[in-house]
């Protein structure tokens, strides 16, 4: 009965292509505004039907019917734009029919349609956009649209015969990742593909479910999928992308990851990605000079690229995507996007003699085990005296003391590797790895000014937080913003005295910053009572502690969720006071601990002192849903800390 429905949808959606009433009938009975609140628009059906060939080379024809619900719905959807790169693929706007709220029907001219240089940053490899100009619309308007495209969306060598050039780098086979969720409201959604019947295409639906269909037809197979009545679901913040969370489709022929492995790794040392020059030698030899063992060196090569090869594709090359650009290339124009700064130290590496290869990772989101190219990343491995791979990662780790950034934990990856390689997961990092401490003595006057000095320790991605405060901007700016932190406390802190080191040294190292300061008016003192926070607790230097950043309003969570990295936290402070005193109130610091977080706070007054302390460990990077309990109590526990003020008796 489903396979039934499918295809009867299909010949609708055909029938209506060549009959204005029938989709005059879909827009008036698909509802408005009122049906779709707070929505800017409504997708009536989203039709996209993929033919395979034999080479894997695939023309994909999209038909879409959207209805505009809002104002805003009418200004997102003032022009069809098609974004596409020249090297892997070719795209058409075929069609483009505006249906009038009043009846009118207006079919766009498409020689009136633009092909330009797409808006670029960082990146300019040449991508461009087909665009054309829909003009004024209105709630109840709808768009009827015809799109054309063949190729794939990673180009590769450009090959000699105008077609070769869209055929997928790993000729013969086929992927495609498809989403069955949507920012805005969708009646039906439709995904076919006619592919030939000696290619096996394997698929899975995620998070969800898809009506499907699989139907032999001549030399082909047809492989049908659709959802009726679907939106985005409801967020949640900080959640994991919505892709690990929401329905998709995974389609691919690949017959599992280690084929793609073995491949990956063939087509870079078959171009000779890796190959070295004498000025490459020469400068690993210079810069390997005085290098003590085997990880100095390695640590030592890691560093340079990433702070000697700037973030910017400026150049093609012969080719992108999975081909990563050749060594000398980088070398010379000294910048490249990810793959080529892990390019260029697979091949210092190799020119300093160790095994080295290239992987591919996802970041930002879960790579699933259907072998679609869920890839927007690439990284180097390189092989140690204990025969096993380590990650390295050039492009995360400027002025950052590890070399593979711990804010890449918990992420897939695929290494390219001549015996083949399973897809594989960095383990999560200890939190210790990414200790902060702030631990001062301060001071108390009758007056309500507060004196004081306090010192920051720092390790791993917390050390990275606070030190991006100095490599991240000019000399001239790194006072200004110690003296912002303290101003975030109150607004008349004043620095003393500052110390902070030579911040790019950054590995002979932890960052360690000591600041001296003096803030008036910070207490209120009255006859009977003092009211403050010590400065330690007040969550200065927030910015290392992105858990506080984290919404802690959710009661229950029903996704992942993730903070940057995992961490300690070690706060702690020793108040001279001007009285004897007692305690009024003093803010809860109960000791708690979970599978996502740990708290342990106190305070000790004891006559004209008052000491605190607070220990938080946030124990990875994604969180599951029953970490939520733990996670959230450790975040307001601090933040009760920061927010109510500790409240003493003056004693006579």
């Amino acid at each position: 009965m489903k396979r039934a429905y499918i295809f009867i949808l299909i010949g609708f959606l055909a029938i209506a292509v060549n009959a204005g009433t029938d989709i005059r009938l879909m827009i008036a009975k698909s509802g408005d505004s009122k049906d779709y609140p707070g929505k800017p628009e409504l997708v009536i059906f989203d039709s996209t039907r993929v033919s395979v060939m034999e080479t894997g080379l695939s023309y994909v024809n999209m038909h879409k019917l959207v209805k505009i619900l809002t104002p805003a719905g009418a200004k997102q959807n003032a022009v069809v734009k098609i974004g596409y790169d020249p090297l892997s693929a070719y795209v058409d706007i075929i069609s483009v029919k505006v249906f009038k709220k009043s009846g009118e029907e207006i079919s766009l001219d498409i020689s009136k349609v633009l092909d330009y240089p797409a808006p670029a940053r960082m990146i300019y490899w040449g991508a461009r956009e087909k665009m054309i100009e829909i003009g004024r619309l209105e709630p109840g308007d709808a768009i009827e649209v015809f799109l054309f495209r063949k190729g794939f969306t990673y180009a590769l060598l450009q090959q000699a015969d105008e077609d070769d050039k869209y055929i997928p780098p790993m000729r013969g086979h086929f992927y495609d990742i498809v989403e069955f969720w949507s920012n805005n409201p969708v009646i039906e959604k439709v995904y076919q593909v006619i592919i030939p019947k000696d290619k096996t295409l394997q698929y899975e639906v995620y998070n969800g479910e898809v009506r499907s269909s699989v139907l032999p037809a001549g030399e082909n197979m047809i492989y049908t999928f659709s959802k009726s009545k679907f939106s985005e679901p409801e967020h949640e913040s900080n959640m994991v992308a919505s892709s690990d969370e929401f329905p998709k489709l995974l389609l691919s022929t690949s017959p599992d990851w280690m084929a793609k492995s073995v491949w990956f790794y063939g087509v870079n040392e078959d171009y000779g990605s890796f190959e070295s020059t004498p000025d490459i030698d020469k400068k690993v030899n210079e810069i390997l000079e005085g290098a003590e063992d085997e990880m100095d060196s390695i640590s030592l090569l890691t560093h340079w690229v990433a702070d000697n090869i700037r973030y910017s594709g400026i150049s093609m090359g012969c080719g992108e995507g999975f081909t990563l650009h050749k060594g000398d290339m980088t070398f010379s124009d000294r910048c490249g996007v990810c793959k080529d700064k892990a390019g260029m130290l697979i091949t210092m590496l190799r020119a300093a003699g160790f095994e080295s290869y290239a992987a591919m990772t996802m970041a930002g989101s879960r790579i699933d085990y259907i072998p679609a190219d869920q890839f927007n990343h690439s990284v180097t491995i390189v092989k140690l005296k204990d025969k096993k791979y380590h990650i390295l990662d050039p492009t995360w780790v400027p002025f950052v003391r590890e070399l593979w950034s711990s804010l890449e934990q918990q992420q897939n990856y695929l290494m390219g590797v001549p015996e083949g390689a399973d897809l594989m997961i960095t383990p999560v990092s200890e939190p210790v790895n990414h200790y902060l401490k702030i631990n001062g003595n301060s001071t108390l006057k009758s007056d309500g000014t507060l004196t004081g000095e306090f010192t920051l320790d720092a390790e791993g991605q917390s050390d990275a937080a606070i030190r991006r405060m100095f490599t991240g901007g000019d000399i001239s700016t790194w006072n200004s913003s110690l003296e912002k932190e303290l101003i975030s406390v109150h607004p008349r802190a004043e620095i003393i005295s500052m110390n902070f080191g030579k911040p790019y040294n950054y590995l002979s190292a932890p960052l360690k910053i000591k600041i001296k300061y003096r803030i008036p008016d910070y207490a209120i003192i009255t006859g009977q009572e003092i009211i403050f926070t010590p400065v330690v607790v007040s969550n200065i230097f927030k910015r290392a502690m992105s858990h506080l950043y984290v919404d802690t309003g959710i009661e229950k969570r029903n996704y992942q969720f993730r903070d940057r990295c995992s961490r300690t936290v070690q706060l702690s402070e020793t108040v001279t006071l001007p009285y004897n005193v007692s305690v009024i109130y003093l803010p809860s610091a109960d000791l708690m601990s979970g599978s996502g977080a740990s708290f342990k706070g106190n305070f000790a007054v004891e006559k004209n002192s008052l000491t605190v302390a607070e220990n938080l460990k946030f124990n990875k990077r994604v969180y599951d849903p029953e970490d939520w309990g733990s996670f959230k109590q450790a975040v307001e526990s601090q933040n009760k800390i920061a927010d109510e003020p500790v409240i003493l008796k003056i004693e006579k």
